[in-house]
């Protein structure tokens, strides 16, 4: 899905990087065209100043995405979910992140949650990026107590994984 998004876009990089941006922070584009976040409408500007592009940019992609009928309802109905991440450092929790060799592999949830389990961690908070918007989607799992060499190894067992981080 998310290269047929992008490839409405390809005559234009910067419409694209709109596009991203919408995508991955979740915000939404509402009738009148502009970007909001739940109810709160996000200035054009400001999103035409965080990736660097001109403020039409910015319009002229609200326009296009009204205009077409299949966009139309994946952007008026996109929401954001509040991630402890960047939150963990400061309420003592922990960051496990892990990349895939194949994350439309089913199951990979279910295996890194089912290990940490295993080890007694409680879980926090468990985010995936979709692998259809996004070009490296990650699994995010933020637990109570930090991940231990034993569990690290445990996880990277798993087939699937290709790479771990700790934060």
């Amino acid at each position: 899905m998310f290269e047929e998004i992008m490839q409405k876009f390809s005559d234009s990089p910067s419409q694209q990087e709109v596009i991203r941006l919408l995508l991955e922070r979740g915000f939404s584009v509402n009738d009148d065209g502009r970007v909001v976040s739940g109810g709160i409408e996000i200035p054009n500007t400001g999103i035409a100043r965080e990736i660097g592009v001109d403020r039409r940019v910015v319009d002229s992609t609200t326009d296009a995405i009204l205009a077409d009928e299949e966009l139309r309802p994946i952007f008026q109905n996109i929401s954001a979910v509040p991630s402890l991440m960047d939150l963990a450092p400061v309420l003592d929790l922990a960051v496990c992140t892990v990349t895939v060799r194949d994350a439309e592999e089913s199951g990979i949830v279910a295996e890194v949650t089912t290990a940490i389990a295993g080890h007694d961690v409680s879980i926090r908070q468990v985010m995936t990026e979709d692998p259809e918007f996004t070009d490296e989607p990650k699994l995010y799992v933020i637990t109570d107590d930090p991940i231990s060499g034993t569990l690290i190894n445990d996880i990277r067992s798993l087939p699937f994984v290709e790479r771990i981080e700790l934060a």
